[in-house]
C-alpha cells in the first residue's frame, strides 16, 4: 500500500491534525493530495468528537504550490464545470468548499507558502506563521494572477499590488504585519502554540461555534467576497493567453526546474536564492 499524502491524527481533545506528506517535493497539491485532504476534512467536519481542524506541511515547509508535473485537469477531486477557466474556477470552489465547513480550521505555516499554498492557507479560517516562512505567489511573473484572487480581500489594497506587481515573498512577519496571518511564532515554537490555540478554540461547542465562524463569513459575503472572487476566475484565464504566459508555457514543457529558475533569476529569490531552493515540483 502506498503512503499517504495526508497523514491524519488527533494530538489533542477535539483537535483533527492533517499533514501534507510529500515532504520530498516540498508538498506540491496534486489533484490525488488535494482529494485526500478534501476527504479527512470533511470527514472531521462530520466527526463529532472534533471540534478543529488543523492543517500542516511535513518536512522543510507547508506547500511550495500546486503540482506542475501532473496534469491538473485529469481526476480533479470534485466535479466543476469543463471549459475555459475550469482549473481556476475548481481551484475557487476548493476554497469554498473549506470556507463553508462547519467547524474552524487552522493553516500552521512554516517554510515555503508559495502559490497553491498560500491559496490553502488563506482558505482556513485562522493563520499561524513561522516568524521567517516565505509566504509568495511567484506565478506572477510568468504565467497570470492567482486563481483565487485573494490577496485585496486579505492584505489590503497597497499590499495586494505590491505582491501582484512583483511575485515577491513575504516573512512570516510581515504577513501578520499586512493581515495575512493572525500571530507569526518561531519556528521551534510554532507546533506548541499552535496546539495551544486550537485547544481554545476546541472548548467552544461546534453548534455554537459554527455560528461563531458563519457569522464573520456572512459579513464578508455582503462585502461581496464570493462575487469578486469567483469573477477574478476569467481574469486568471485571460492571462493564460498573453504572449508572455505562451512563452513561458513552452519552456515548461521543455524542463520545469530549468523554467522555474530562469523566472526567478533577475529577482534573486526563490530557487535561485542561497541554498533554498524549491525542486520544480510545484509553482
Amino acid at each position: 500500500m502506498s503512503e499517504s499524502l495526508v497523514v491524519i491524527d488527533d494530538p489533542g481533545p477535539g483537535i483533527r491534525r492533517l499533514t501534507l506528506n510529500r515532504p520530498d517535493k516540498r508538498n506540491p497539491l496534486s489533484n490525488a493530495l488535494r482529494g485526500e485532504l478534501f476527504a479527512a476534512l470533511e470527514a472531521a467536519d462530520a466527526d463529532e468528537s472534533v471540534r478543529v481542524m488543523v492543517i500542516r506541511g511535513a518536512g522543510s515547509c507547508f506547500s511550495a504550490g500546486y503540482d506542475l508535473k501532473s496534469n491538473v485537469a485529469e481526476n480533479q477531486p470534485f466535479y466543476t464545470a469543463g471549459g475555459l477557466g475550469n482549473w481556476p474556477r475548481h481551484v475557487v470552489e476548493g476554497f469554498f468548499r473549506i470556507w463553508d465547513l462547519a467547524k474552524p480550521v487552522i493553516a500552521q505555516v512554516h517554510g515555503f507558502c508559495l502559490a497553491g499554498g498560500t491559496e490553502l492557507a488563506t482558505a482556513c479560517d485562522l493563520v499561524y506563521v513561522a516568524e521567517d516562512a516565505k509566504i509568495g505567489y511567484p506565478v506572477v511573473r510568468s504565467i497570470s494572477p492567482p486563481d483565487n484572487q485573494f490577496y485585496p480581500w486579505i492584505v489590503g489594497l497597497r499590499r495586494a499590488m505590491e505582491l501582484m506587481l512583483t511575485g515577491d515573498h513575504m516573512s512570516g512577519l510581515e504577513a501578520v504585519e499586512c493581515g495575512f496571518a493572525n500571530r507569526a511564532f518561531p519556528e521551534s515554537q510554532l507546533e506548541s502554540a499552535v496546539l495551544e490555540i486550537a485547544g481554545r478554540v476546541a472548548r467552544v461547542p461546534t453548534d455554537l461555534q459554527q455560528i461563531n465562524k458563519r457569522a464573520v463569513h456572512r459579513q464578508m459575503d455582503a462585502m461581496g467576497i464570493r462575487a469578486a472572487i469567483r469573477a477574478g476566475t476569467e481574469m486568471q484565464q485571460l492571462a493564460t493567453f498573453t504572449a508572455s504566459t505562451q512563452a513561458h508555457m513552452a519552456e515548461l514543457r521543455k524542463g520545469l526546474t530549468q523554467a522555474l529558475t530562469k523566472r526567478d533569476a533577475a529577482f534573486g529569490d526563490y530557487r535561485t536564492a542561497g541554498s533554498a531552493k524549491p525542486d520544480g515540483s510545484s509553482d
